[in-house]
Formats: C-alpha cells, sequence, structure tokens
C-alpha cells in the first residue's frame, strides 16, 4: 500500500508518525522495551498530546530478531494467529552506550539510536538494512487531528526497509508474475486467480534477500508490500490496525534464512516415496466412469509407463452434491470394487475434495443444524453459488466440525481411498460472516487453508501412520509446508504457462515450501503435441509429477506414440532416481531447504544465477532447464565448474550460457562437479530397496575436497553413507554400510587411466569411465582406492 506522495510529502489525508526518540526504556529477562514519542519532548507539556509507539525487541532463536511495534495496545487480538514455535527462553544481549543500544542474537545485532530511534540490522560489523525516519510508522489514511474520535478502521502500521545497491528480493509465495519482486506491489490475499495474473493461491508474508537474510511479517492479515516500488532503495509493508510485528532472519546463506524460518513456522513433512512417483487425473469436466479409468490405467501398463497414482477429480460425486463425499451411483455402482481392483494393479487411490458443502448435498442438514458452517452475523448460514448452487463452508474453527469433516473422509479412505486432493480454500468471505471462535473474518481469508489442509492431512496420517501424510493442495498460507504437496493451480495448456508455472514454484520454494507440482499438460484447453511432450519431461523432473487438464485428457496417447515414448522415458529416469531424490527429501523435512529449487539458494555468489527463473537445481546436484519453445532450443546457465551431462555422460564446462538443441527424450540435466548421486536399480515403481544394487554416480572429483551422499531406505533410515576423495594420483572412495549389507556399484565418471583398485574384487571399463561393483557386510566399511597413472 502505498501512503506517500514521493520524498517529502504524504498523499491527501494522509498522515504519518513515526518514532522521533528513545524516552524510556524497560528490560525483562528476553526483551527490551522501547517508549518511542512521535515527537521531541523538550518539556513536560509536550507529554500531553500525540501519538507514542511502544516497540519491543526480542529473540525467538538464535540468529532471529523480533520486532514488535504497537500504537494501541489496547486492542484485543481476535486472531488467528500462526502457529510459531518460539522459544521464550532464549537469550538475547543488550549493550547500552552514549548514542543508544546494541542488541544481539548470535552474530545478528541490531542497534537503535536513542536520539532518532533509527534502527540498523548488522550482521557482525556489517549492515543488512535499516530503518530510519518515518520508516517504521503509524499511518492514518483520513486524519482529521487528534481531537476527532474515529473508528480506526483508517489506521496502518508502517515499515520500511532499505535495500542496497544491487540487493534483489525473493518469495512472499508462489507467485506469477517476475521472479525477483524488485519494482513490484505485493497484496498478501489468497485468490483462485489462475498462474496468469498478479494474484496468487499462496500468499507467504515472507521475503528473502541475496544478502542472506528475511524477513517475516507475523500477520494473516492483508499484508501489503511495496518491493522497491514506492520507494525504490526501500522494501515497505504494512498490514492494517494497531501494531506490527515482524522477524529477520540472519544467513549468511539463504538456505540458512529459509532453515531458520522454517525452525520458526515448521519444517516441510516428509512425503512418503509413492508420492514422488506419475499421478495421473481423470481430468476436471471430462465424463469416465470406471471403465474409462480402468482403460487408462492399464494402457500405461500396456505401454509399459509406470504409475503410481491414479486421482478421480470433481465428478467422482454427483453434480450439484458437492461435497458430499458420496460416489456418484449412476456412474460407479462399486466404488468399493472398483477401488480394490484398482489397488490390486498397485496403485494409490486419490480423490478431489473441497470445503464447501452444497445445498443438495446429504450433508447440508446435518452440517447446517450442529452449527458446522460460516455463518453470517444475523445467524444465517452463509451461502454462495460459486461452482455449485447454494453452497456453505465448512467452519473448521469450530473443533466439532473438523472431526466431522474428517468422518465422512475416513469412510472413504476405509474404502480404500489413500489421499485427498484439496482443492479451493482461497474464495473465503470476509464481509457480514462469524466464525465460531469469533475469529477476526479478515485475518481468517489466508488463514482458512491452514485450518483445512491441517485437518485433512492430518486424518490421512492418522488412518495410514506417520509418513503417510499427503494431500495435493492449491491454496495456503504460513506453515502450509507442513502439509505437503502443494500444486500451482490453474495453467492454460502453452508454453508461457509452464514457464508461469515454473516461476511460481521457485518464488513458492523460496518462501518456506519444500515440495511443488504442476497439471503437466497444462490445466485450460488443451495443449500441442509438441508443448505436452516438453512439459511431461518438465514435470517429472519436478519434485511431485501430475497428469492433470481441465475438459480433455492428458494420457499420453491421446496426443502421439511419441508423446506414449517421452512419458515412458521420463518417468523411469525419475523412478530411477529414487535414492537421489529421497535423500534430498529427507534433508529438506530436516532442513526446510527445498528438494526443488532456485539456482541462486544453490549458487547465491554468483551474479548470473540471481536473476535466473527458467531453471533450477533438482535437489542439491542436478541442474535441470525445460524446454520452452517449439525449436526445441535450449539457453541456460552453467555456474562455474566442470559439469556431466546426467543423460550422455558428456562434460559440460560452466560460467558461460549454453545454446543447443534437444529432441524430445532430452533436456539439459547436468551433474555438478564432486558430487555423487545414487542411481536405483528400479525403474518400474518408486517403492524399492534403494540401497540393494545401487549405482553410485561419481562425478568430476575435485582434488582435496571431499564429495559425499549418502541412502536411506524407504522408511527414512541410513543403510549407505558415501564418500570419495581425490588427491593427486589416488581416488579413495569409503562405503559404510548400516544395518544388511547389500551389493552397489561405483561409477567413476571419466576417471582414465586406473592402473590399479585395491578394496574391491572387480573393475570394468565403459567410456573411459570404470564401474566398481562391491558387496558390503552388516555395518561395515568397505575402503577402495583407485591408483591413477
Amino acid at each position: 500500500m502505498k501512503f506517500s506522495n514521493g520524498c517529502w510529502v504524504q498523499r491527501e489525508e494522509v498522515e504519518c508518525f513515526s518514532p522521533a526518540e528513545i524516552y524510556e526504556t524497560k528490560r525483562s529477562s528476553n526483551s527490551i522495551t522501547f517508549c518511542a514519542p512521535t515527537h521531541k519532548i523538550n518539556h513536560r507539556g509536550d507529554t500531553l498530546g500525540g501519538p507514542n509507539l511502544t516497540i519491543k525487541i526480542s529473540s525467538p532463536a538464535p540468529e532471529v530478531l523480533r520486532v514488535q511495534t504497537f500504537h494501541y495496545m489496547g486492542v484485543v487480538d481476535h486472531g488467528p494467529n500462526f502457529d510459531l514455535s518460539i522459544d521464550e527462553n532464549n537469550t538475547l544481549t543488550v549493550e547500552e552506550a552514549d548514542w543508544g543500544y546494541k542488541i544481539s542474537s548470535g552474530s545478528l545485532n541490531l542497534t537503535i539510536n536513542k536520539q532518532n530511534a533509527n534502527m540498523q540490522f548488522n550482521r557482525g560489523d556489517s549492515k543488512l538494512t535499516t530503518s530510519n525516519r518515518r520508516d517504521l510508522a503509524y499511518m492514518k489514511t483520513d486524519f482529521r487531528g487528534l481531537a476527532y474520535e474515529t473508528d480506526n478502521q483508517d489506521a496502518y502500521m508502517r515499515e520500511q526497509l532499505s535495500l542496497s545497491v544491487g540487493e534483489l528480493i525473493y518469495g512472499l509465495g508462489e507467485r506469477f508474475t517476475p521472479f525477483i519482486k524488485n519494482g513490484q506491489t505485493v497484496d498478501m490475499w489468497n485468490e483462485d486467480g489462475g498462474t496468469s495474473t498478479e494474484l496468487s493461491y499462496k500468499n507467504i508474508p515472507f521475503y528473502l534477500s541475496n544478502r542472506g537474510y528475511g524477513v517475516f511479517v507475523n500477520s494473516s492479515d492483508k499484508v501489503s508490500y511495496e518491493v522497491s516500488s514506492e520507494m525504490v532503495k526501500k522494501v515497505g509493508f504494512s498490514v492494517p490496525g494497531e501494531s506490527l510485528d515482524y522477524f529477520i532472519f540472519n544467513g549468511p546463506t539463504m538456505k540458512e534464512v529459509i532453515s531458520r524460518y522454517t525452525d520458526l513456522t515448521g519444517k516441510p513433512a516428509l512425503p512418503a516415496p509413492w508420492t514422488f512417483g506419475l499421478w495421473l487425473s481423470t481430468s476436471f469436466t471430462t465424463n469416465y466412469d470406471e471403465a474409462t479409468v480402468t482403460g487408462f490405467v492399464d494402457g500405461m501398463a500396456e505401454r509399459d509407463i509406470p504409475l503410481s497414482v491414479f486421482h478421480f477429480d470433481c465428478f467422482w460425486m454427483k453434480a450439484f452434491n458437492w461435497s458430499d463425499f458420496q460416489w456418484d451411483k449412476d456412474v460407479f455402482p462399486d466404488p468399493a470394487g472398483m477401488l480394490k481392483r484398482l489397488k490390486e494393479k498397485g496403485l494409490k487411490i486419490c480423490v478431489w475434495i473441497n470445503s464447501y458443502i452444497a445445498q443438495e448435498s446429504i450433508l447440508f442438514e446435518e452440517g447446517m443444524k450442529n452449527g458446522y458452517f460460516v455463518k453470517r452475523t444475523n445467524g444465517d448460514v452463509w451461502q454462495w453459488d460459486m461452482w455449485q448452487p447454494g453452497m456453505a463452508l465448512v467452519d473448521f474453527t469450530n473443533p466439532a466440525a473438523c472431526d466431522w469433516y474428517a468422518s465422512k473422509l475416513e469412510v472413504l479412505m476405509d474404502m480404500g481411498v489413500d489421499c485427498f486432493k484439496t482443492d479451493f480454500g482461497e474464495r473465503i468471505p470476509t464481509k457480514d460472516v462469524v466464525y465460531y471462535n469469533g475469529a477476526d473474518p479478515v485475518k481468517m481469508h489466508n488463514y482458512y487453508t491452514y485450518l483445512y489442509n491441517k485437518t485433512v492431512f492430518g486424518l490421512v496420517e492418522r488412518k495410514r501412520g506417520k509418513g503417510n501424510g499427503v494431500v495435493f493442495a492449491r491454496s495456503a498460507t504460513v506453515g502450509g509446508q507442513k502439509f505437503p504437496v502443494h500444486w500451482g493451480g490453474d495453467c492454460w495448456s502453452d508454453y508461457e504457462s509452464m514457464s508461469e508455472s515454473l516461476r511460481g514454484g521457485l518464488s513458492l520454494t523460496m518462501s518456506g515450501f519444500g515440495f511443488w507440482s504442476h497439471d503437466i499438460g497444462g490445466f485450460e484447453d488443451t495443449s500441442t503435441a509438441d508443448v505436452y511432450k516438453r512439459w511431461v519431461a518438465f514435470g517429472l523432473m519436478s519434485s511431485h509429477s501430475r497428469l492433470h487438464g481441465s475438459s480433455s485428457y492428458r494420457v499420453p496417447w491421446a496426443y502421439d506414440e511419441e508423446s506414449v515414448a517421452v512419458a515412458r522415458f521420463f518417468t523411469k529416469l525419475k523412478v530411477s532416481l529414487m535414492p537421489y531424490l529421497y535423500r534430498n527429501a529427507i534433508e529438506t523435512n530436516k532442513t526446510g531447504v527445498p528438494t526443488m529449487r532456485s539456482m541462486v539458494l544453490e549458487f547465491q555468489n554468483d551474479p548470473a544465477c540471481m536473476y535466473l527463473d527458467k531453471q533450477y537445481m533438482l535437489g542439491d546436484s542436478l541442474l535441470v532447464a525445460p524446454i520452452l519453445n517449439e525449436e526445441g532450443l535450449a539457453e541456460y546457465y552453467v555456474p562455474e565448474g566442470n559439469w556431466t551431462n546426467f543423460l550422455t555422460g558428456e562434460k559440460v564446462t560452466g560460467g558461460r550460457w549454453i545454446k543447443e538443441h534437444h529432441g524430445y527424450l532430452s533436456l539439459p540435466c547436468l551433474a555438478k562437479e564432486n558430487s555423487i548421486i545414487a542411481v536405483g536399480s528400479v525403474d518400474t515403481k518408486p517403492e524399492y530397496d534403494y540401497a540393494k544394487d545401487v549405482t553410485l554416480k561419481v562425478f568430476q572429483l575435485l582434488d582435496g575436497r571431499e564429495a559425499k551422499t549418502d541412502v536411506y531406505n524407504m522408511n527414512g533410515e541410513l543403510e549407505l553413507s558415501i564418500t570419495a576423495l581425490k588427491e593427486a594420483n589416488k581416488i579413495t572412495i569409503k562405503v559404510q554400510s548400516f544395518g544388511e549389507g547389500k551389493p552397489y556399484k561405483v561409477y567413476l565418471h571419466d576417471v582414465k587411466n586406473v592402473t590399479s583398485v585395491t578394496g574391491a574384487a572387480v573393475q570394468e571399463e565403459e567410456k573411459g569411465s570404470i564401474i566398481i561393483p562391491s558387496e558390503t557386510g552388516k555395518d561395515s566399511v568397505t575402503v577402495m582406492t583407485c591408483i591413477l597413472n
């Protein structure tokens, strides 16, 4: 929200009240609070009027500072509030000097000047950002003087934090606008707007700077950001009301910032291995029955395309009855038998749901009678006619409503359903409505999706066991990363939308979300076979992969036979990468660093990577650049170092842009130097023994720098730990086994002139590289030494 009219004056009828000095200080064991008048106090008469701001500084965790500013502290907090993990006992170091205070949490510190209340955030002695005169402020947009009582609907709290030359801002949720947020006005307001607008399904009031710090505004209200757009050298953010609460996270790496942010807001849950396989949907408004579904499933099997999940979209329920969670008996006369037959084919089952209950639903009267729906202020049930006539909205602030809703889904899970696509959650009313727990309806607009997905995720985890909780969610807010997986929403079926989707996904993963998917082939309309094949490659080189459309099917043979070959190739490739992908997923669960990540997150100090939004890192070692044009032309940047084409073994020198053409069975997929990528022996399903017969591909070792990786089993237990070290003419490989010993192979890429190998029984040569098969015993350590000529 813009308040100013240039550098010196405010907009008409806008008044800015900003701290003028620090008048009084209060200390507690873990915080310091300042009384900051908005005008200079020269004598007692100056204390008789005018707003004061109360500023409280605390530290909820090491390397994190919290700044809370209040105008009126008597405002009742009706909630909702984000679920945050705050250590009330974390120490805060405060040093006082004549000029002011230095407040520290680890190497992150804040200095605040007594004379003018200016604040500066530092890492050690290095400045990160500042808040100076008129930056932190209480803003009135209809100010008529202090003597006039108002309803405070025109009140906002605003902060502006400085930007350095060349500083770039990322995050703020899944946004399809330019990847770098500088120059944009961004409002935190979940909306169903597709992928081609400034609207977003997933608004996250957290941004990340390429200087290695992050800022989170702790409010589910409509936080408004001016990112170098109102004041070009500042990020401004404002919230309606009488207080502002924000956190500063230190890095110094961007990964560490995300890790600290997710320490506070929650780590992404670890999705079960089966979720990483290919999902196939009926699509949205298409006509289908059991014969159609079985035809799709059998068609994938006949064409040797591994399929892991089948998804039934909206019309598994009868029209006008969403959501009654009842199979349409006219179309599916034997749903339990159908699910049993599908599961016998080795599939998991997902069905579409939303949080609305239509008037024609058999659940409507029950929900209305028991008070399970959001109500109008006059006591009526809130209803509207969007998507289905007469829809009411489940009130997830009511614990009984959550249990009721979950109980209806539990019947489906007992029937054989494994998970749910939690659609919608964005069009949440704010006017003339009341919630069971009295929560502020405006703040509930964004927060509603958290309660919705938490309810469904919690049921799935309870029924299928910890580690098997999963939803396929469209909307999200802060903390939603705890309930994966999220997909990118409704996109069109063209290259531009493919690029938008990727940009939105990278923006979301810069906002604390670990796993992300999108509609392969596009949602609206039907793509050309060309776009479909390119999207299949992109989709199967994403953390999660789903074929889904609106009014047409997305099975590959609906396009052409080459599409079948492309789907087969990339599905099998992804399945074979499960030891690598699952290890990255486990690390995402532990650290919060996303499995699918932007280039700048992995290469923060490479200036070229700061601007890249059409390529990404899949895990920590694989660079992927989707083809986004009908010419099959790839234009992508390779960071410094020696890279290896994962598909062909060709060496690629980094530090440059590459332009090359690719067929449909290819795309740029490069392995980083000094990395070890574990490749499984199975390419038919994502669930298998990842350690058995695993191939450990070692890429271009650097002298004196150890490469390492781990291989886990599907229970998340460590089975193999591998290190490789090159020193002069010797390569030493150490493989440690935990538990039952299993055979494996070490593949040393581009290692020639090996004169001897000790510690291994066999040496095979292949394309200038060597393969060393070996067996490992229980709890054993195998050391292989390769002597180079």
